[in-house]
């Protein structure tokens, strides 16, 4: 049976006849499969990725050209003073919180494979005594924010094609970590082929499918959006959004003052930023330039700009990006209804294909370009952006590296939730001994209010703790 009259049109309206190379092995079903997914694809998006590859060149030299000069840092407002304006945002936050205003994102699409753990990446078992997995903290700093404030934080997370399924089951198995279920959206990010480096042409990783991959976290919009979570979020009088990745069990965007500046300040996009330290590391930074609030990927700052201090010793450009946003609901909801999508970036990837044999080959080097959008493009778009600095010790650890790598790897991780913990169990007189793992329970403990109530409560002998323990508030 051959192909579809419309399936052959479409594949040689766009020169990629070569993906129905296996057709007369395929079985009812497979060929089924391939249609439907070749059916699906967004062949306008297919071309915006081909020509994106074809003027790349163009691209990075146009990149080049920027006058960095010109850009600087934006005024960032640090978390935690003890002025008027911090204690109005607190309170402001805390209101919010306390109405069911604010609303969570949380961006949980990727897989442990680079982590060596097979499954999706919050399934990891990250904290140091009890093995809680990424979803348990993460999810459980939403069971302590109602337990605060007495109402819930409506939880959408974004899973993809590869983690949706188990993520659910997880989760279901895992009583949503506490959570509400009906407080719980799920939806799943949409993928975008792979191109081949050499033929720019769409390439199969199996005989009925065509290689494709998770169109990035600038993908949460448009996902968002199509399966109805915007509306549900306005259905349950969310005014704040907020967004953060699955890797970071340290994270703290339901921090109230950093939803109360988001608030005060009428903007349309605020964002949590780390003093970058090191000109080198990987991480981008958030600039102004040319009256536009935007990121800078690393790879675009020349050296000699990357490198350049202020006066106090900071790098000119220290506002190191950590991927946790806050939004005015409305923003969103204009940004996803209009025709101005957020742009395309490739990567050069190594990407299993098959041959004409049928045969899948894994590459011993990139081979192919995959294509993504960055959520945090949508500063350009914004009326106005607002940028919150924190300490990293504090919001920042990240898991990204397999065990024994210098850094983000499980190791740094568990010495930064145990320091974290350490640290916080001594503003409130409750000391440790050297060498002990302590855990603060993200379920219950908020902040420090709580600790300083297990400290008097004197459930711990002299405020001294000298074996591992999980700390859970009363």
């Amino acid at each position: 049976m051959p192909p579809a009259p419309a399936i052959l049109d479409l594949l040689k309206k766009h020169g990629e006849e070569h993906l129905l190379a296996h057709w007369g092995k395929l079985s009812e079903k497979e060929r089924f499969s391939l249609e439907s997914q070749l059916m699906t694809i967004d062949w306008h998006v297919v071309t915006a990725c081909k020509n994106l590859v074809e003027n790349q060149d163009n691209n990075k030299h146009t990149m080049k050209k920027r006058h960095f000069h010109s850009a600087f840092t934006p005024t960032c407002h640090k978390l935690g003073g003890v002025d008027a304006v911090s204690k109005e945002a607190l309170n402001s936050g805390q209101e919010a919180l306390a109405a069911g205003q604010v609303g969570a994102i949380l961006v949980a699409g990727g897989q442990g494979t680079r982590l060596g753990f097979n499954g999706p990446k919050g399934t990891f078992p990250i904290t140091t005594v009890s093995k809680a997995s990424l979803f348990d903290v993460l999810l459980g700093r939403l069971r302590a924010v109602k337990k605060r404030f007495g109402c819930d934080v409506p939880l959408a997370i974004m899973t993809s094609s590869a983690t949706d399924n188990l993520t659910r089951e997880f989760l279901t198995a895992a009583n949503f970590c506490g959570l509400n279920s009906d407080q719980i959206f799920f939806f799943c990010q949409g993928n975008l082929p792979a191109v081949d480096a050499t033929t720019r042409k769409l390439f199969l990783d199996d005989c009925n499918h065509v290689a494709v991959a998770p169109d990035g976290h600038g993908g949460m919009l448009q996902a968002l959006a199509e399966s109805g979570g915007l509306e549900w979020f306005q259905r349950q009088g969310c005014d704040t959004l907020v967004s953060f990745q699955v890797d970071n069990p340290l994270a703290k965007p339901l921090d109230p003052e950093f939803i109360g500046r988001h608030i005060l300040s009428e903007s349309s996009l605020s964002t949590q930023v780390v003093p970058k330290i090191d000109p080198k590391e990987r991480v981008g930074v958030v600039a102004e330039l040319n009256g536009v609030t935007q990121i800078i990927e690393y790879s675009d700052l020349p050296e000699n700009i990357a490198t350049e201090c202020l006066h106090d010793g900071r790098l000119r450009f220290f506002a190191g990006s950590i991927a946790i946003h806050a939004y005015n609901s409305q923003f969103l909801q204009a940004v996803a209804s209009s025709s101005e999508a957020l742009p395309l970036h490739l990567a050069h990837k190594k990407v299993p294909f098959c041959d004409e044999t049928g045969q899948l080959i894994q590459p011993t080097k990139p081979n192919a370009f995959k294509f993504e959008r960055f959520i945090f493009d949508l500063m350009p778009l914004a009326d106005k952006v607002t940028v919150i600095e924190i300490d990293s010790k504090e919001g920042f650890a990240p898991l990204k590296n397999p065990s024994g790598a210098p850094k983000d790897s499980p190791e740094t991780v568990h010495e930064s939730l145990n320091a974290y913990a350490i640290r916080h169990l001594k503003r409130v007189g409750i000391d440790v001994a050297s060498g002990i793992n302590v855990e603060l329970d993200a379920a219950s403990v908020f902040d420090d209010e709580d600790l300083r109530i297990i400290a008097q409560s004197g459930v711990f002998p002299n405020n001294h703790i000298d074996g591992p323990v999980v700390i859970r508030s009363i």
